[in-house]
């Protein structure tokens, strides 16, 4: 019998840019809805299953646009074997992610960079290319 395969490539229709902080992240969201005049709101934490590895919950705070969303994740998470791991391992030094989709390209993901970098809890703000980022396939939540 001959094998077929399906291959698919995943689209990442967002800009995301990473956050170095020491905060919790409920104060992080509550800085960013600040500076930004966002309304972020804290959802169901982001579950997501290995193959290869135990369960990984990830606190997650949203906010739905008319055409898009914002979206915060925290990179660092407690495992279901109570060990630390993270939404994407290879940037362990970036404590949180903020997802930007807009189609209407009203948000500009420089103009949030600027202003998150004068707030004096966020030590650094990098916009990040998702394309160079190994595993990043965590972040689409959908």
């Amino acid at each position: 019998m001959k094998k077929v395969k399906l291959q698919f490539d995943h689209i990442y229709d967002f800009e995301i840019l990473g956050l170095m902080s020491p905060v919790k992240e409920y104060k992080m969201a509550w800085l960013i809805n600040r500076e930004l005049e966002l309304d972020l709101i804290k959802t169901e934490d982001l579950e997501i299953e290995f193959v290869s590895g135990p369960m990984l919950k990830i606190s997650q705070y949203f906010l739905s646009l008319p055409h898009g969303y914002v979206q915060l994740l925290k990179n660092k998470a407690v495992n279901s074997t109570h060990q630390v791991a993270y939404l994407i391992p290879e940037l362990k030094y970036m404590d949180y992610f903020l997802l930007v989709q807009d189609h209407t390209f009203l948000i500009d993901i420089n103009t949030f960079a600027n202003k998150l970098a004068r707030v004096s809890f966020i030590q650094n703000v990098m916009k990040l290319d998702i394309t160079k980022i190994k595993s990043k396939e965590n972040l689409l939540t959908y």
